[in-house]
């Protein structure tokens, strides 16, 4: 809170400053200007902030005193290496002679401290410069090159936007920068945490982590790029445990109970979106409470940072992964290093010379392999190294292009260049660079040594299923284990086995429940919640329910036992028939077979036989010509079958009318019946004709009765041509039944139309109760039943109108004369 309130002085003075100066282009400044750490004057200036001392110190704040200043300690040589950095590319472009030639490039450097006060102090030394007087219409520098961090740039960059002049941050990432309505002079060489974040996501994911803890610094870096991993993290189904934020200024006590949260959590991977200050506060107050085992997961703040790979922290940091900008070579940036350190100490690394004493590396540092001097890592460093020649860039365009009116942030838009590394520069719409990572993991060497190790790579530019990649390099996880850390809430389900969401839990915590029928799940699709996955239609679970397979297919075949059955059936029905034939054919010059109307006879014998036959289409895999079949050649055959026992029928009754003296019907001639048999026949034939021609019965694969089986079965293609192909064979059959009925009481031996009114009731009863039997019964019963009804029904006719007439012709010969057969019944004659 005091901070904030040093903040709003401090702007307020400035602010009251500017507008003091309204009607007088100087005027005296307030207090002592800030002064830069290191300057050189040149017709350019490009300003710097760096975050040199890392640990800051507060006094207490009065809104009624002038504040002390800052004070800054523990230098930080990785930022002291960013500085020096910026001095080398510049000092490279005064010695270039097509960048900026003619020109010199000069610099001025404040320390931001890593923190917002330091920073905007050091933005108002930047826009102010160094005298005693200040004028409203210039600034001291062209562009600014910084902060190390988000807040401390968001600072500066409200500042130093008031006068548009463009900030190019090399590690200052929160992606609430990319706002070009609110921050439209920032741009950046260092990627935006959007895609960072999102890169945290999937590298979570990649490995199976779903239950993972996170910690934050309690700034915009932090908040911000947490923020938008929790999102990302959401939609990859990861559950994070735990979320707790803390600041290197913060009270100690808050970061004791944020180290005994991640003790307590049974997260085995922690994600640190944390800055080097936070980094450094955690990891102390970690090794006090020995926290050990945790696979970290590091941002790119603090991910290839050497001094944390030292043997401090060493044990507890090895087997960490992360994504870092890519690693890059500056050549001559070494020498210059060494050049900087021998002029400071007054010492040299070569062969010493008279009056020159040798470096030995302990010049008030530990030792000469320190962040300083370590080129092997320059990741950021080239960042600082693209933005001060992003800077160089603009500045010719401007020069070349001459008074087009062009600003240095309007010319830094539109750059566009390559590095002699051939790294190629330039900013999008939202000043940010293309988003590339590398994937480093910390492994040990042969020597002992940490190493970052790239095990893989993010490029926000190529498509979601390859933005990342992952080498073919061996990681080593926590605890320096060649073993993968497993971090899940809840155990995966077994196969057969389907999770479900545990009452006021994450989704990554859930219990394992047997899959339903059609259901599957197996190691590889346990992430299914509430929802697993479903067989395709023509599949179904196995037993185990952890895979799909192949329906059963259902239709009544040869083989099993219910169609052998109706086969022999069918076919012992057909013999049976075609024995009839044989011994009407034996016998058809008797007074019994000529009674009987023999053509008729055996005719209605071989439509008979057709009918047992036809059965046999209903058996078997249903095909397209066999569902054609099925029922219109069973309607035809039963279609002429009742027309020729309707011409019996018809013959019988009007041959005992006619002779009775009254009555004038002339007497059935064979043609009169063959017409009837055949015109009959033929409307049957006609309607078959009609449905095979519009809407024709074809296979099909019922997948909708049972769950587990497919059963296949004809389609009717038009139920109604089927119901009017069994109504007019029940008309026929009607008709026949009342034309008998009437003549059931005729006067002789052998009455046919007894038999035939007896026939005609079985295959009524046997048709009328296979409606009801026929709609209401499953799959391969349905044809079942269909076939029982033609074989009952045909068994019936045959034995109703055939089994006397057998009995008398085989058994009773001497009742086979024209006068028994003509003989009265003498019980009815009385």
């Amino acid at each position: 809170m005091l901070q904030k309130y040093f903040l709003l002085y401090t702007i307020f003075s400035f602010l009251f400053f500017h507008f003091t100066a309204e009607n007088d282009s100087s005027c005296e400044m307030y207090g002592s200007p800030e002064v830069s750490l290191l300057s050189k004057e040149g017709d350019f200036i490009i300003g710097g902030a760096f975050s040199i001392y890392s640990q800051t110190s507060v006094s207490s704040l009065s809104a009624f005193e002038t504040p002390e200043p800052f004070k800054c300690s523990r230098i930080n040589l990785r930022e002291f290496r960013f500085v020096q950095t910026m001095m080398f590319a510049i000092e490279e472009i005064n010695n270039s002679s097509e960048l900026l030639p003619d020109v010199s490039v000069g610099y001025r450097i404040f320390d931001s401290c890593g923190s917002t006060l330091p920073s905007t102090r050091a933005a108002m030394g930047l826009m102010n410069g160094e005298e005693n007087t200040w004028s409203k219409n210039c600034s001291s520098v062209h562009a600014v090159i910084g902060a190390s961090e988000s807040s401390s740039t968001i600072a500066m960059q409200q500042i130093s936007g008031v006068f548009q002049i463009p900030m190019i941050s090399h590690f200052a990432t929160c992606a609430c920068l990319s706002n070009r309505k609110e921050y439209p002079f920032f741009f950046r060489t260092i990627p935006s945490d959007y895609y960072q974040s999102r890169a945290l996501a999937k590298l979570v994911k990649h490995f199976g982590w779903t239950w993972v803890g996170a910690v934050r610094s309690d700034n915009d870096y932090g908040n911000n790029g947490m923020a938008t991993f929790i999102e990302a993290a959401n939609q990859e189904g990861i559950c994070v445990e735990y979320s707790e934020a803390i600041s290197r200024t913060g009270s100690r006590e808050n970061v004791e109970r944020v180290v005994r949260v991640i003790r307590r959590g049974t997260a085995s991977v922690l994600v640190a979106f944390l800055a080097q200050g936070e980094m450094d506060v955690l990891l102390d107050e970690v090794l006090t409470q020995n926290l050990t085992g945790l696979q970290w997961v590091g941002s790119e703040s603090w991910i290839t940072a050497n001094y944390l790979a030292k043997k401090r922290y060493a044990g507890i940091l090895t087997g960490s992964l992360g994504f870092a900008i890519r690693k890059a070579k500056i050549s001559g940036l070494l020498d210059f290093l060494l050049k900087f350190w021998e002029t400071t100490f007054g010492c040299s690394f070569g062969s010493s010379t008279p009056g020159t004493k040798s470096c030995s590396g302990f010049e008030r540092l530990q030792d000469a392999n320190n962040a300083f001097t370590d080129v092997s890592e320059l990741r950021i460093s080239n960042c600082v190294y693209k933005a001060v020649y992003a800077v160089a860039h603009a500045l010719h365009s401007l020069l070349k292009c001459g008074p087009s009116g062009d600003s240095v942030a309007e010319q830094l838009q539109k750059v566009n260049f390559t590095l002699q590394s051939g790294e190629q520069v330039y900013f999008d719409d939202n000043g940010d660079p293309a988003a590339t990572y590398e994937l480093v993991n910390w492994q040990r060497n042969h020597a002992g040594d940490v190493v970052f190790m790239t095990v893989g790579k993010y490029d926000a530019s190529q498509p979601n299923w390859n933005q990342f990649t992952m080498n073919k390099v061996k990681i080593t996880w926590a605890a320096e284990s060649w073993e993968k850390p497993l971090s899940v809430c809840s155990e995966n389900c077994l196969p057969g086995f389907r999770q479900a969401i545990m009452k006021g839990k994450p989704i990554c915590c859930f219990s394992c429940v047997p899959c339903a029928g059609g259901e599957i799940s197996n190691t590889n699709s346990d992430r299914f919640v509430n929802l697993p996955p479903r067989c395709p239609s023509e599949y179904w679970s196995n037993v185990n329910h952890s895979k799909c397979v192949p329906k059963v297919i259902e239709f009544l075949s040869y083989g099993e036992t219910m169609g052998a059955l109706l086969t022999a059936f069918s076919l012992c029905g057909a013999s049976l028939t075609l024995v009839v034939l044989c011994v009407f054919f034996r016998f058809r010059h008797t007074p019994l077979v000529k009674a009987s109307n023999s053509e008729l006879s055996f005719l209605l014998l071989f439509s008979l036989t057709l009918c047992f036959l036809c059965s046999l289409a209903f058996i078997g895999q249903p095909t397209a010509w066999s569902c054609m079949l099925r029922h219109t050649a069973c309607g035809v055959a039963f279609a002429l079958c009742i027309s020729c026992i309707l011409a019996k029928t018809i013959t019988v009754v009007m041959a005992f009318k006619a002779k009775r003296p009254a009555n004038m019907f002339p007497q059935c001639s064979a043609p009169l019946q063959r017409t009837s048999v055949i015109g009959c026949t033929l409307i049957q034939v006609f309607i078959c004709v009609i449905w095979l021609a519009f809407a024709p019965p074809f296979p099909h694969k019922n997948i909708v009765y049972a769950n587990e089986k497919i059963i296949l079965q004809c389609f009717l293609g038009s139920p109604l041509a089927f119901w009017v192909v069994m109504a007019y064979i029940g008309f026929l059959a009607l008709l026949c039944f009342i034309l008998a009925f009437l003549g059931r009481k005729l006067p002789d031996n052998f009455n046919e139309a007894k038999f035939i009114t007896f026939s005609m009731l079985i295959f009524s009863a046997v048709w009328l109760t296979f409606i009801p039997a026929y709609v209401s019964s499953p799959g391969k019963f349905t044809v079942a039943v269909e076939i029982f009804a033609i074989l009952a029904s045909s068994f019936g006719l045959l034995f109703c109108i055939f089994a006397p007439k057998c009995y008398i012709l085989l058994l009773k010969p001497e009742r086979n004369t024209k006068k028994h057969l003509m003989g009265r019944n003498q019980s009815r004659t009385q």
